[in-house]
């Protein structure tokens, strides 16, 4: 029995022919890095060519009648590649695409570049600095404790480290680095340099509230009872500062006021472009997918290279034409059947999903990797490959293709709602919500009840976490 599984296992590793390996690898590529494998492929096979890079627009098919007498029968390309299997039981399926982009960058690039690139915090403290009339010596402390200044704000290396890398180089003394980090700390933003969240707190205090009528009580807060505040614990805060409710509020509107991490207005989140690979519309009352054709360049073989196999008569370059023209037609074929697979899976989901497409959100129905698999009669690995780093744009936005996935949640009347519907409504409660009186996890458990919705409250907990929104108690504003 153990060597019969064997010799199963190794047919199918010897099936996996690197035609069939390039199809699959193919099919889970982004549109991005799909254009970067073409590009590849015409770089390195002088046969396949853009059908806009040349003058002839002869099409592939006459290309393939040209020299279809000179490829052997052992040769000829499937109308359908059987990409679909489960890849995983017999590779690895991290296949990675080289960047061959040229390392050398003209002057007028890197110029552009420089102008381009977002100032950081770190820029923008140096350059105060640079302003400033401190002394050489002073300046270079300086820079060398913004160099330990994290992107939120805060200082990641004790004074005496500091001091004791600069004292033999600079002849300083430990006060003078103290100095230059009080000097750091009044720069903008307020609030840069501090060791920790009181200190970054406690210096936004002083420099805006130092004349507000509850200072005092908000720096005993800071000062001595920060604990309080993450807990909190806002009935032992009233307690320790002996505060009425007005006071309270008032003084948790100043606590608010002030920023955990002043340095983030620095931090430049990086700006991803989706470009769609399939573009939804409603044709007669019926939606349909089409393949976005800015991201499939039409491919072909080139006729002239084509023309000259049969006339060739060095064995060497027949071989080297001949393969080349193969592999141009096995990269061309594989990338149509990407394409027909990816359009065929996009017309699957949004049959399911047209509620979707109407109504929003709240009317995604549940739908799994299974339920394509079965009605595409694919494997469900092929599903998750199609289905990854693919983006449909609707008209509700662009998506990607898992986002239409979601398990079920059994409703009262017997049905089934999804999680993404679940979401959906969780957060429409939520913004409506008032402010001052949050809604519970419990109170919203019992609303989706209401609604029809059997959900249970870590059920609610769990979704609502996964949309980024706090709690009832950190929701909850003093206005």
């Amino acid at each position: 029995m153990l060597k019969q599984g064997l010799s199963v296992k190794i047919g199918q590793s010897l099936s996996m022919t690197p035609q069939l390996q390039q199809a699959i690898r193919l099919l889970q590529l982004s549109s991005i890095e799909l254009q970067q494998e073409i590009q590849e492929n015409i770089e390195t096979n002088p046969l396949l060519e853009r059908v806009d890079d040349t003058s002839n627009e002869a099409d592939t098919n006459n290309d393939e009648q040209t020299t279809d007498t000179s490829v052997e029968e052992s040769d000829v390309i499937p109308e359908e590649l059987n990409i679909d299997t489960n890849w995983d039981e017999i590779y690895d399926s991290d296949w990675k695409t080289s960047n061959t982009g040229s390392s050398d960058t003209s002057a007028s690039d890197l110029i552009d570049t420089l102008h381009s690139a977002p100032v950081t915090l770190r820029d923008h403290l140096q350059e105060q600095v640079e302003l400033s009339q401190l002394s050489a010596i002073d300046k270079e402390i300086a820079s060398t404790i913004i160099s330990y200044i994290d992107p939120n704000g805060f200082l990641t290396e004790s004074t005496e480290q500091i001091f004791s890398s600069l004292e033999e180089k600079l002849l300083i003394e430990k006060d003078e680095v103290d100095a230059i980090l009080q000097y750091i700390q009044h720069l903008d933003p307020v609030g840069i340099g501090a060791r920790d969240l009181a200190e970054a707190l406690l210096l936004q205090l002083k420099h805006y509230h130092s004349d507000h009528l509850l200072f005092n009580s908000a720096y005993d807060l800071l000062k001595k009872h920060l604990d309080l505040v993450e807990k909190r614990d806002y009935k032992s805060i009233k307690r320790e500062l002996k505060l009425d409710t007005d006071q309270f509020e008032n003084l948790m509107k100043l606590i608010q006021s002030l920023n955990p991490q002043p340095g983030d207005i620095y931090i430049h989140s990086k700006t991803d472009y989706i470009t769609p690979d399939v573009y939804i519309h409603k044709i007669k009352e019926q939606w349909v997918a089409s393949l976005n054709q800015e991201t499939l360049p039409e491919l072909q073989i080139n006729r002239y290279y084509s023309n000259m196999l049969s006339t060739v008569a060095n064995k060497t370059d027949k071989a080297y034409l001949k393969n080349n023209i193969q592999q141009a037609r096995w990269f061309i074929k594989s990338i149509d059947n990407r394409n027909n697979t990816i359009l065929n899976v996009a017309n699957a989901i949004i049959e399911k999903q047209a509620a979707f497409l109407r109504y929003g959100e709240e009317a995604m129905k549940p739908l799994i990797l299974k339920d394509l698999a079965e009605q595409l009669e694919l494997h469900e690995s092929t599903i998750s490959r199609v289905t990854t780093q693919k983006y449909m744009h609707t008209p509700r936005g662009v998506y990607e293709f898992k986002y239409f996935f979601s398990s079920h949640v059994s409703t009262t009347t017997g049905g089934a709602c999804s999680a993404t519907a679940i979401q959906a409504m969780i957060k429409k409660l939520i913004t409506a919500e008032n402010p001052k009186k949050p809604l519970s996890d419990n109170k919203l458990t019992n609303l989706l009840k209401e609604q029809g919705i059997n959900v249970a409250r870590r059920t609610v907990a769990k979704y609502r976490e996964a949309m980024n929104i706090s709690s009832s108690h950190e929701r909850k504003v003093f206005v």
